[in-house]
C-alpha cells in the first residue's frame, strides 16, 4: 500500500553533528525537513552549507527560539503538504542510532495508522540520572493512557502518521518545548492510534549539547502530567472501554461476510411498511438496529473507525462515540426503506432536489450513454426505483450481490422491477466488456460503484489517500470506463434532513490510460474520486454505509 515517508529534524545549534546525520540519512532517499529553531549564525552557515549540498533537504528557519515542539510541528505540517504519509522524527545531536531508520519505516509501511515510537536501550554513555529519571514520566504516562502500550513517551526517535498528527496539532496547541515529545503521544493514543514500540540503541555522545533547563522544563513537565491527568480522568469510561474491549476488526473480505438478519424478519419488515406506513415502519427500526448494533461487534467498530479517521480530517464531523456508530447504523437502515418506498411508489420526484439536472437532462436527450460513478453512500438504488418507474430503462446497475442475498430477494419479491436492468457482476472478463461495450453503444447509463475492492481474491486495486490514510479502491471502474470510451459523471444521491439531494457532476469526458503510464494514471483517477468522496463523507458524515475494515492491509491482499 502507499507510503511515502520523510524525516523531520529539529535544531538548536547542533552544528558539530548535522552534516553526519544528514550524510547517513540522506541514503534513505526520503525527504529531509531540517526546521532550524532560532539557531546562531554559524549553525545557520552550516546548514545552508548542508542544504545546498544534499538534494533532498529542505531547510526552514523560525525567526526565533520557540524549543523543540514548535520545531517538529512545523516540521509535520511541511512534509504533509509536500504530499507525504508519514515522518521520522530524529534529532539532530547523533544521539539515535540511523541505521534503524529501516526499521522504523518498515513498521510504518505494515501498520500505517500506529505510532511507531523508538523504545531507548541505553549503552554506558548515558548518564544514570538520565535513565532512572524517566520513570517518573513513564508511571505518570502509565495513570493517563490506562495502559502500558506506550513503553518510552520520551524518546524522540519516533515515526507519526501525518494526519492524524497534523489534525491534532491544528485543534490543540501541544507544548513548545521538553514536553511535546510525551503530550503528542499521549494524545494520539486517546485518539486510537496504536502505538508500536521499536527498540532502539541511545548514546550520549562526549561532549554533546543539552538543552534541558533543569527547573523551566520539569516545571513544564508536570503542568503537562496535571493537564493530561484530567484529560485522562474526563476519558475514563471511554478509556475503560477501550482496555476492557480493544478494537478488533473481521478479517475476511467484504464480499464474504455473512449476511446477518433472517428472511423473515425482512419480510415482517416489509408487511409492517405496508400495513402499517412508513412512520411505523421506522420507529421500528430503531430496536432492531440497537440489537444489531449491541451483537455487531466488527460493524460497531469499523463505524467507529471511520467516524474517527473522519474526525481526524475535520474537527466539526460527529466524534466516535457509541451513540454516533448508532445513527451511522440507523441512517443504513433508513436507507433500505427508502429503497422499499422507492420500488413500491412510495416516493415521488417532489421530494429530490436535484443538483445539475439539466446536465442529466442533457446527457438522455444526447442518446449517448455513460457510466455514472457511485459509492455506497445515500441511496443509489433510490434512483434507479424512480428511474424505472419513470420509464427510463437505459439505467443500468452493475452490482455484486452475493453477500446479500437474502436482502435483494426479499426486494425483488416486493417489488417486481427490482432485478431488471440489474448486471450481477463478479470479476471484469471479456464477455463482461463485450456486454457492457453494447449496452454504452446503445446509449444505456451504467451505474458502478467505485468504494470497494473486487470480490475476486487477485482483484486489482489502487492505494490511495482516504479520510488521511492509505486505503485501497478498485480499479476496476476506472479500466473499464476506459475501455468503454464514453464519459463519467460522479452520482450519488443522499438523505437530507428535508427529502434527498442527488449529486451529479462530470468527472471525465473520457478516461485514458496511455501506455507505460497507466498505472499512474489509474491512480491519480482514484485519488480524485477518493477526494470527492472524502468531501461528501465530511458534508452527510452518516450516509456512508461500508461497515467492514475499509483500510485493511495485508488482509486485503497485494497491490496490482
Amino acid at each position: 500500500m502507499s507510503f511515502v515517508p520523510a524525516i523531520v529534524i529539529p535544531i538548536y545549534n547542533h552544528r558539530e553533528t548535522i552534516a553526519t546525520v544528514v550524510a547517513r540519512l540522506s541514503d534513505h532517499g526520503v525527504p529531509i525537513f531540517i526546521v532550524d529553531d532560532g539557531s546562531d549564525e554559524a549553525t545557520q552557515k552550516t546548514l545552508a552549507a548542508v542544504a545546498t549540498s544534499e538534494p533532498r533537504v529542505r531547510l526552514a528557519r523560525l525567526p526565533q527560539n520557540g524549543g523543540k515542539g514548535a520545531a517538529v510541528v512545523h516540521g509535520l505540517r511541511e512534509a504533509f503538504r509536500a504530499g507525504c504519509t508519514h515522518a521520522l522524527q530524529v534529532d539532530a545531536d547523533g544521539q539515535h542510532d540511523l541505521a534503524d531508520v529501516p526499521r522504523f519505516f518498515e513498521q510504518g509501511r505494515n501498520q500505517p495508522d500506529a505510532v511507531v515510537a523508538g523504545c531507548p536501550r541505553y549503552d554506558a554513555s548515558a548518564p544514570a540520572s538520565r535513565r532512572y529519571g524517566r520513570y517518573v514520566t513513564h508511571f505518570w504516562v502509565w495513570v493517563e493512557t490506562l495502559s502500558f502500550a506506550i513503553g518510552d513517551s520520551m524518546c524522540g526517535f519516533r515515526l507519526y502518521p501525518l494526519a492524524a498528527s497534523v489534525a491534532l496539532t491544528d485543534r490543540r496547541r501541544l507544548p513548545a518545548r521538553m514536553a511535546f515529545d510525551t503530550e503528542i503521544i499521549v494524545r494520539l493514543f486517546w485518539m486510537g492510534l496504536p502505538v508500536v514500540n521499536l527498540p532502539t540503541r541511545v548514546i550520549y555522545p562526549p561532549g554533546g549539547l543539552s538543552h534541558f533547563r533543569m527547573w523551566r522544563d520539569n516545571l513544564c513537565i508536570s503542568w503537562m502530567h496535571t493537564r493530561l491527568t484530567a484529560g485522562m480522568l474526563a476519558r475514563l469510561p471511554l478509556l475503560l472501554w477501550r482496555k476492557c474491549f480493544p478494537p478488533h476488526f473481521s478479517a475476511l473480505h467484504w464480499s464474504r461476510q455473512r449476511e446477518r438478519g433472517s428472511s423473515l424478519g425482512l419480510r415482517l419488515t416489509v408487511v409492517s411498511y405496508r400495513l402499517l406506513g412508513d412512520r411505523f415502519a421506522r420507529a421500528l427500526l430503531r430496536p432492531i438496529v440497537g440489537w444489531f448494533f449491541l451483537s455487531g461487534k466488527a460493524a460497531r467498530k469499523a463505524s467507529l473507525d471511520y467516524l474517527r479517521r473522519l474526525q481526524m480530517t475535520r474537527s466539526d464531523t460527529p466524534t466516535p462515540t457509541w451513540r454516533n456508530a448508532y445513527r451511522h447504523m440507523l441512517a443504513f437502515a433508513d436507507a433500505n426503506l427508502d429503497k422499499l418506498a422507492a420500488w413500491t411508489g412510495h416516493v415521488a420526484h417532489g421530494g429530490i432536489a436535484f443538483d445539475n439536472q439539466q446536465a442529466f437532462e442533457t446527457l438522455l436527450a444526447s442518446g449517448r450513454g455513460a457510466v455514472l460513478l457511485g459509492a455506497h453512500f445515500g441511496n443509489l438504488e433510490m434512483m434507479r426505483a424512480l428511474a424505472h418507474l419513470d420509464g427510463i430503462a437505459r439505467v443500468n446497475a452493475v452490482v455484486y450481490t452475493d453477500h446479500a442475498r437474502r436482502f435483494n430477494a426479499t426486494l425483488a419479491s416486493a417489488a417486481p422491477g427490482f432485478e431488471l436492468n440489474l448486471l450481477q457482476i463478479s470479476r471484469l472478463g471479456p464477455e463482461t466488456a463485450i456486454l457492457l461495450h453494447e449496452k454504452i453503444d446503445r446509449g444505456e447509463l451504467l451505474v458502478i460503484v467505485g468504494d470497494r475492492t473486487p470480490p475476486a481474491e487477485n482483484g486489482r486495486v489502487v492505494s490511495v489517500e482516504f479520510l488521511g490514510t492509505p486505503a485501497r479502491f478498485p480499479q476496476g471502474p476506472f479500466i473499464l470506463a476506459a475501455l468503454l470510451e464514453c464519459p463519467v459523471f460522479l452520482f450519488v444521491c443522499v438523505r437530507e434532513a428535508d427529502g434527498y439531494r442527488v449529486h451529479f457532476e462530470p468527472f471525465a469526458e473520457r478516461i485514458n490510460l496511455p501506455r507505460g503510464e497507466r498505472e499512474a494514471a489509474i491512480a491519480t483517477h482514484a485519488q480524485r474520486y477518493a477526494d470527492r468522496l472524502a468531501e461528501l463523507c465530511r458534508r452527510t458524515p452518516f450516509q456512508w454505509f461500508n461497515f467492514f475494515d475499509f483500510w485493511a492491509d495485508a488482509k486485503s491482499g497485494p497491490v496490482h
